[in-house]
């Protein structure tokens, strides 16, 4: 609980320091859930609603080209995680999966949506197969990006994440003071080799300068907490497009994600990194809509 005090005292402080979300761009609004005010986009067009979340340090600003391609066909919706982009955590939230899936749900309630498909990545993919444990009637199917087992997750964490990350407290403060530099860091490492990660920089670098926050820590020792079994067996239907140039997940088995969702169907898109969706838009628009056209509810 320390922890995510200390997470939210300084989100609170570098938001007052900063210049806000900046307009002109992906119009949003700020709802509010039961975990917390929550930044959110809604394109209000017609179709089956998807709802996505960024990775941090990516924010909303990052799916523009994808959802240029995706509002013609489907409503899409993408809030900001609590801790993460301009949705600043409460001082309770310890980003547990039954926080996280509260935050989901409760986004799905602030616009009107009773049932969608969440298309998630990364760690964020257990707080979508906590949500579809929570209330299976109101989601319909799973399109992750990036998602092992949690148990593959932690193996992740072992390799990749410094350990005073995962100290609370002295997590926070580290992530807090090292957020410019953390961010710039680790584009270098999740993206295919020689691919220009300026725009993916340049839109993180102006959401952390205009006040928006990146609780890796808090994730981290969130997620750390959690019993491996609290993700497992589920039977939605999901498939999960992996990134194979990421390499941070270079040693990171995407068939692990069976150990959750057993009849789970893997998709590799061989030229890209830990962002298969933003990094090859087209061709994720294409798997999208078959998917939800097998599994779309009426």
């Amino acid at each position: 609980m320390l922890g995510a005090c200390v997470d939210s005292v300084l989100a609170g402080f570098t938001a007052h320091k900063g210049r806000g979300v900046n307009s002109g761009r992906l119009p949003t609004a700020i709802v509010q859930t039961t975990v917390g005010p929550v930044r959110v986009y809604d394109s209000n067009t017609a179709g089956p609603c998807v709802v996505f979340v960024p990775d941090g340090p990516n924010v909303i600003e990052h799916y523009e080209a994808l959802f240029a391609l995706l509002t013609p066909r489907l409503r899409v919706v993408c809030f900001d995680m609590p801790g993460f982009g301009f949705s600043p955590p409460q001082r309770n939230y310890e980003h547990s999966l039954v926080q996280g899936a509260n935050a989901v749900l409760g986004v799905l309630d602030a616009v009107g949506v009773e049932c969608a498909t969440l298309a998630f990545s990364c760690a964020n993919g257990f707080y979508a197969m906590r949500a579809a444990r929570l209330a299976p009637s109101r989601v319909t199917s799973l399109v992750l990006a990036q998602t092992p087992s949690l148990t593959a997750m932690r193996a992740w964490t072992d390799r990749v994440i410094p350990w005073p990350i995962r100290v609370p407290v002295v997590g926070q403060v580290f992530v807090w003071t090292l957020r410019k530099r953390i961010a710039h860091g680790w584009y270098d490492v999740a993206l295919p080799k020689g691919a220009d990660s300026g725009p993916y920089r340049d839109t993180a670098r102006r959401a952390l300068v205009d006040g928006a926050c990146n609780c890796l820590a808090g994730v981290v020792q969130g997620l750390a907490r959690e019993r491996v079994d609290a993700v497992a067996g589920l039977a939605l239907p999901c498939i999960m497009v992996w990134g194979p140039q990421d390499r941070s997940h270079r040693y990171t088995d995407p068939g692990s994600l069976h150990d959750c969702i057993p009849g789970a169907e893997i998709v590799a898109f061989d030229e890209c990194g830990h962002f298969p969706d933003l990094e090859s838009p087209v061709r994720y628009a294409e798997i999208l809509f078959a998917h939800l056209a097998r599994h779309a509810r009426d």
